[in-house]
């Protein structure tokens, strides 16, 4: 999540990467009508819905009137009903009604409001949104730091290595008796934070949990999941192999003298667009802080729980990351209150965060279902908090789907009833307010935020917890809606997600793709989608900035818009974890 160090190249206009309609494809139109047609705007999931999911459309520019949808080699029609009234959406400024599909088999169809077609085709696919979750989970693979991304499994996007990080500085923030200004250290591997070339270990916090937990949730789905990366074939699934290249590199920022761990490996300034071997700057470490110790802290413990049925693989790292873990819950409770204080001389990401309490909680959850020690638990009292939709600022609710994960490790069924409730209030709320939504999502016009898209997928993330625990199937179709909403079910009419759908960002803030000379950027990634703040508006207004500054409306597809259309680890996380729950979730029919 970072601002570019100096205006890109304007690009003048999208194109298409994936077609997965015939019809030719034009842009969406502010208006509610689909430009130059006539037609009303019906937005749906470009990519599909499975047989057994709920099913809807979004349709704007009409005030009643009927639907149909149609086969699309015969033309039959297979369901025809009235459009109920209107509603208006506050964050878009406009009215909508909303289509139920109904029940459809695998296939290709038609929507035809009031005699006229709707643009793109509905897809019914029993295999929707598997190949969504491998190319979400690829995405970090293409964001690896210090290594090649070799023509056999990167493509047309195969790059030289950069950052090797084998000598990184110690800058004077993060001086220590055995590691002074000016020193250096070894923390190679790692995965790029977003747009930018740094590493951040808060923000790898909420990444790396929500990968392994999409791993603890949905071991079936991903087992035997190949993405064609350096590892795939080994014994190891490659959800775990690609997270541990993420891991890796976290081990490394510990400082095992006092267990306390940096906050970020980064340039003292952002690189400009440029290809990683060409961003040579010195690279220093900065900064140890309360939130990047428990947010490793928990990392490390919930890993080594799920790396210790990987021992044969990862000879002696369960034991490494579990005193990792321990080192740094010690070292946290002898600094309880550090928060991050970005140098004079640093201009890059801050991550900052000035309370602690959700941060403690997550941390006495993981080490708590990773030990049984029964101190941590009553840690967790100490700081839990309701849960509410997590960011990496905000983690009190990855404890409390920790333990209900693990809900059989905890004490008694007081304590599990507990655990079960809280997730339950926070997804019957987003349930609700998806269902008084006029576009049928959870999100009100606060919720659009720097990597708006994110909020939905982790709206939706809480719904399927939900559902996990209670089996209410309100729950899983109000997340499939979010997932909808990302992948085409908005009023731009736009996947959020690189490659995948039938209109797509082809302008993503994301250094190699802006620099490798390729006209489609790399895919799999989720682009930050609609966010009134606006904070680049002085960088894009060369670009003929914003269309709206209405929160559903307030998206740019160029390079120079850090705050709509950067990527992020962990905005991708999210999405891996949603896509393969849907997947996985939904029954068959």
């Amino acid at each position: 999540m970072t601002p570019p160090t100096a205006s890109p190249a304007i690009r003048l206009f999208s194109l298409p990467l994936l077609l997965l309609a015939a019809l030719p494809q034009i842009a969406p139109a502010a208006s509610g009508r689909d430009p130059g047609q006539g037609r009303p705007a019906a937005r749906f999931n470009q990519l599909g819905f499975l047989p057994g999911s709920a099913k809807l459309a979004v349709v704007e520019g009409v005030d009643g009137g009927r639907f149909e949808v149609l086969r699309d080699d015969t033309g039959d029609v297979v369901l025809a009903a009235p459009l109920p009234p209107a509603s208006q959406w506050a964050p878009a400024g406009r009215a909508a009604a909303v289509a139920d599909l109904g029940e459809l088999d695998a296939g290709r169809y038609r929507l035809r409001v009031d005699g006229v077609e709707a643009l793109d085709r509905l897809v019914v696919d029993p295999d929707a949104y598997a190949p969504l979750a491998d190319a979400a989970l690829k995405g970090f693979y293409y964001n690896r730091a210090g290594t090649a991304l070799a023509p056999a499994y990167a493509g047309r996007y195969a790059r030289a290595a950069g950052h090797p990080d084998t000598e990184v500085e110690i800058h004077a923030s993060a001086a220590s008796p055995d590691r002074p200004a000016g020193s250096t250290i070894s923390a190679p591997g790692g995965w790029y934070d977003a747009g930018d070339y740094n590493k951040y270990v808060v923000n790898s916090g909420i990444t790396m949990h929500t990968l392994l937990a999409a791993w603890e949730d949905f071991p079936a789905f991903f087992r035997s999941r190949d993405i064609d990366i350096p590892e795939s074939g080994d014994a190891v699934p490659d959800l775990l192999d690609e997270a541990w290249w993420n891991l890796r590199w976290m081990l490394e920022m510990q400082d095992l003298a006092d267990g306390g761990v940096y906050h970020k490996l980064t340039n003292l300034r952002f690189d400009g667009a440029v290809m990683p071997e060409a961003a040579r700057e010195r690279r220093y470490v900065v900064q140890k802080g309360t939130a990047a110790t428990l947010d490793f802290a928990a990392v490390m413990a919930q890993a080594a729980r799920v790396y210790g049925d990987f021992e044969a693989q990862f000879p002696g790292m369960p034991a490494r990351m579990r005193e990792a873990a321990e080192h740094a819950w010690a070292w946290a409770q002898a600094h309880p209150d550090v928060p991050y204080r970005q140098p004079d001389d640093v201009v890059t990401g801050a991550y900052g965060d000035d309370g602690f309490d959700d941060e403690f909680a997550w941390a006495a959850a993981e080490l708590f279902v990773l030990t049984g020690n029964g101190d941590y638990l009553r840690a967790f009292e100490r700081h839990a908090r309701e849960a509410d939709v997590p960011s990496w600022a905000s983690v009190g609710a990855l404890g409390w789907g920790t333990l209900a994960r693990h809900r059989d490790r905890l004490p008694d069924a007081a304590m599990r009833a507990r655990v079960e409730a809280t997730i339950d209030v926070l997804a019957a709320r987003l349930a609700a307010q998806s269902r008084a939504s006029a576009w049928r999502i959870a999100m009100q016009p606060e919720d659009f935020v720097w990597g708006s898209s994110a909020q939905a997928l982790n709206q939706a993330l809480m719904l399927v917890q939900g559902y996990r625990l209670s089996g209410d199937r309100g729950y899983l179709d109000a997340a499939q809606s979010q997932l909808d909403y990302v992948l085409g079910r908005n009023p731009l009419g736009m996947s959020f997600v690189t490659g995948y759908g039938v209109r797509t960002p082809m302008h993503i803030h994301h250094r190699p793709s802006q620099a490798d000379g390729i006209d489609a950027p790399v895919p799999g990634l989720l682009s930050g989608g609609p966010n009134p703040r606006q904070q680049d508006r002085e960088e894009c207004a060369p670009a003929g900035g914003y269309p709206s500054t209405l929160p559903a409306l307030s998206w740019l597809d160029h390079d120079c818009s850090y705050a709509s259309n950067e990527i992020a680890i962990n905005w991708n996380a999210p999405l891996v974890y949603v896509a393969a729950a849907i997947q996985a979730l939904t029954p068959p029919e």
